[in-house]
């Protein structure tokens, strides 16, 4: 395993753009928290780091040439420790904002599925939903248990969580490997840190608030219909009973 990019910067700080314009200058491929949808066997390895137990990098990053965003951002400093030579990269933006953003998208989503029996009769009509629980189970351990001491909906503890931190990485990381950046600085500060040419096409400015909050509407569908599905078998049995009665 060889990252030559870590992202430190907690997800909702521009981290999608950032994975995209690290793979436009050939920093690619990026781990991000979609890539763990992608390969659910990485599930359980986060699992153990998030209990702190030891985990083969390798496994996890192999073929890997950056990583940012949670699950990675979480263990910057033991990636920073087995790659001596990788720059890192502190993505921030406004405190206050980040919170609002974060607990809109993915805290809110991760509530969205945290039913069991919701996800119980969605098994049984979609096989990926078994993936999706055990991906929720890992972003509840890692994020809001270890992350955030299960206070999230703590605003203030929250964002105090935020900014210490983005303090530890200043303090952790040697100034001239550390990249404290905003997405909508855009090309310049990036390229000149990592020593590459502005590239000629925009800089990818993704906004996917929208996507979570899609990913909220499916969900709740997807409740409204395992729910209608459970009730609706569970009367057709007992209309059988009593018919047999």
């Amino acid at each position: 395993m060889t990252l030559e990019v870590i992202g430190a910067g907690f997800g909702r700080t521009g981290t999608m753009s950032l994975k995209v314009a690290l793979e436009e200058l050939g920093f690619g491929p990026c781990y991000h928290m979609s890539e763990v949808f992608e390969h659910p066997e990485h599930i359980e390895l986060w699992r153990a780091a998030a209990q702190g137990k030891s985990v083969d990098w390798e496994q996890i990053f192999g073929g890997y040439r950056a990583t940012v965003d949670w699950p990675g951002c979480t263990f910057y400093n033991e990636l920073m420790q087995r790659n001596p030579d990788a720059k890192v990269i502190l993505t921030v933006r406004d405190p206050k904002g980040w919170y609002e953003s974060a607990y809109n998208t993915i805290y809110r989503i991760t509530a969205a599925a945290s039913s069991s029996l919701v996800f119980y009769l969605a098994i049984l009509v979609m096989p990926r939903a078994k993936r999706m629980k055990r991906a929720r189970r890992m972003i509840v351990e890692l994020i809001w248990e270890r992350d955030f001491d299960g206070r999230f909906e703590d605003r203030e503890h929250a964002i105090e969580t935020f900014e210490r931190h983005n303090e530890e990485v200043e303090q952790r990381v040697p100034a001239e490997k550390l990249l404290v950046y905003e997405v909508k600085e855009g090309w310049a500060p990036l390229c000149e840190f990592l020593g590459v040419e502005v590239p000629d096409q925009p800089f990818p400015h993704l906004n996917d608030a929208e996507v979570f909050r899609g990913r909220i509407r499916r969900i709740r569908v997807l409740t409204v219909a395992t729910l209608t599905f459970g009730v609706s078998v569970a009367v057709l049995v007992l209309l059988r009973f009593r018919r047999r009665r």
